[in-house]
């Protein structure tokens, strides 16, 4: 007899393909009644099923278990969002894909990804407790390859006991990367050499005349603190120079910044030193800043000496480090103080900005939205052309961008139009009207009130257009809300000489004498560099970015530039506005 394989519709598993194949070869050899069992066998469904399911599970079992391709998806989807940005505005695909990867329902299934495949589902299990001899004290010795590189901690003097103790862990740095030194060890030798009765300076030398490995001899500490990254973003609102600061704990520690930088706090477990990274910085350590409450400690008692003794000269840092500060609220760690609501005038009435201690603000990506357009604030010196640049801004696209009409209670001037220049009312009528609050920006000059309308910035945002408005920069106070989410822009004035080279070629007319058409005389322009300065001072850190009025059209071109920026890019902006 000989077998024959029969053709079906059915895919047979290869491993049976095979067998039935070979049984021609050895028909020959085999009893006929046993072949015709054994082909009927192998052909049968049940079998092929059989053996489909055994060769899928053991495909899992080989493969371990199905992992996924990463466990950072939203921070992808971030990156892409920040990619699509730029290119929105010249491509419907990406503005159509800009806008589908910010769904929340897209968001929320990476999001779960991600959780899934951190494994934050797992519960986290205490560690398991080391049995010692009561009279043996337990020692570790950890051994690091010395390199350019800091270590990465630092130490002090236990105040109870004296003893040298790991002060802090930086993240990122070499000692958190081995994962085997932790706050609260104890140093008992460093390179063989016993530091008992010994200052951290000390220890601090004979690290650093040491070469290659360094060994420590450690006790460990009752507990390990959690050094999981914090994902707090500030903006800075001063300048920060750790090599010129004589109570950082480490020099070589200190991360120095620029007022506007964007800081990654990554710890906040100290209550005087920080740890932070700057935005985008490709180092993975992190380095120390002082913390919100210690800085703004440091700027009152500067005040309190300039108050006291009419100059500048630094303060004792005993009285500033010595007693830890007041305990900041812990649901608003970086966030600004409460500020009151002032009207401004010619005065210079700044009670406000003399409450105001800035030192950082927590912030976050804000996104564009949709046919939802950010208002454009212009503020700047009086004089410095912020209204000229306003009406250029609108002139050139009068569809997208429009400023609203002000209110005021000065007389009509020849050549002004009602409702175009501005909207004349009674001072009764307008008290009454800011008594209600429909201005979101008041106040008073020469004797004359001035004020915007809420109404009316609301009217064109929610008509789909660019709202340009250019107040008094005391209003920046009422205007910088969640509600409006302004796009602050300083128009700064360029030094002295400058400025009058500048305006005298173009034959500026003064805008401080409303009687006569004249030139800016000298006084002027020292009072505009004068007011340009304090507004950068007391203001500046609001700005979300600034221009230098020198030539008119170059200011131009650079405010059309911003503008487009605050409509298609995601940019930081106060983290309450974003939540």
């Amino acid at each position: 007899m000989s077998v024959k394989v029969m053709a079906s519709d059915r895919k047979c598993d290869p491993v049976i393909s095979k067998l039935i194949t070979s049984l021609k070869e050895t028909e020959s050899l085999t009893d006929e009644q046993d072949l015709g069992f054994l082909q009927n066998l192998l052909q049968s469904k049940e079998l092929n099923a059989l053996v489909n399911v055994h060769s899928k599970v053991a495909k899992i079992n080989k493969d371990d278990r199905l992992a996924p391709l990463l466990s950072a998806s939203m921070q992808v989807l971030l990156e892409i969002l920040e990619l699509l940005a730029p290119r929105c505005h010249v491509s419907p695909l990406c503005k159509e894909i800009f806008h589908l990867l910010q769904t929340p329902h897209l968001q929320s299934l990476l999001f779960a990804h991600d959780s899934i495949a951190q494994k934050d589902f797992y519960p986290h299990l205490p560690d398991i407790p080391i049995e010692v001899d009561e009279d043996e004290e337990t020692i570790k010795i950890v051994q690091l390859v010395k390199s350019n590189e800091p270590l990465g901690a630092t130490i002090k003097t236990d105040e109870d006991t004296g003893k040298i103790i790991i002060a802090r862990i930086m993240h990122g740095g070499a000692a958190d990367r081995s994962g085997l030194i932790h706050v609260g060890d104890e140093v008992i030798e460093v390179n063989n050499i016993n530091v008992e009765g010994k200052t951290p300076s000390d220890v601090l030398s004979i690290l650093q005349n040491s070469e290659g490995t360094i060994t420590f001899k450690l006790v460990p500490s009752d507990g390990k603190l959690d050094q999981r990254e914090s994902k707090v973003r500030v903006k800075a609102y001063f300048n920060y120079e750790p090599e010129n600061d004589p109570y950082i704990p480490c020099k070589e520690a200190g991360l120095g910044f620029q007022r506007g930088d964007i800081l990654h706090i990554v710890s906040q477990d100290d209550s005087y030193w920080w740890q932070a990274r700057k935005e985008g910085d490709k180092t993975t350590r992190a380095g120390l800043i002082p913390s919100r409450a210690l800085q703004e400690r440091r700027i009152l008692h500067e005040r309190s000496q300039k108050e006291s003794t009419g100059d500048a000269k630094k303060g004792s840092c005993a009285s500033i480090c010595s007693t830890p500060p007041g305990s900041p609220n812990p649901n608003n760690t970086c966030g600004g103080p409460k500020t009151k609501k002032i009207m401004y005038d010619i005065a210079e009435n700044d009670d406000f900005d003399r409450e105001m201690i800035a030192t950082y603000e927590e912030v976050a990506k804000l996104y564009p939205r949709l046919g939802i357009f950010r208002p454009i604030v212009l503020i700047g010196a009086p004089g410095v052309g912020r209204n000229e640049l306003k009406r250029r801004l609108v002139a050139r696209d009068p569809e997208k961008y429009k400023s609203p009409v002000p209110y005021t209670t000065r007389p009509i001037r020849p050549g002004e139009v009602a409702g175009r220049e501005y909207l004349f009312v009674t001072r009764t009528k307008m008290e009454a009207d800011i008594a209600t609050g429909k201005f979101i920006e008041h106040g008073e000059y020469k004797g004359h009130l001035y004020g915007t309308a809420a109404e009316s910035v609301k009217s064109i945002i929610n008509a789909g257009c660019v709202c340009v408005i250019g107040p008094h920069y005391q209003a920046l106070k009422s205007l910088r809300t969640a509600q409006l989410k302004p796009y602050i822009i300083h128009i700064r004035t360029p030094t002295f000489d400058e400025l009058k080279q500048s305006r005298t070629k173009a034959r500026a007319r003064s805008t401080f004498d409303e009687t006569n058409s004249r030139g800016f005389t000298d006084e002027e322009f020292l009072e505009m560099v004068k007011s340009d300065e304090r507004i950068n001072l007391l203001y500046g850190h609001f700005c979300d970015d600034e221009i230098v009025n020198e030539d008119l059209t170059e200011a131009f071109e650079k405010l059309v530039s911003l503008a487009n920026k605050s409509e298609s890019e995601p940019l930081w902006a106060p983290a309450s506005w974003v939540q």
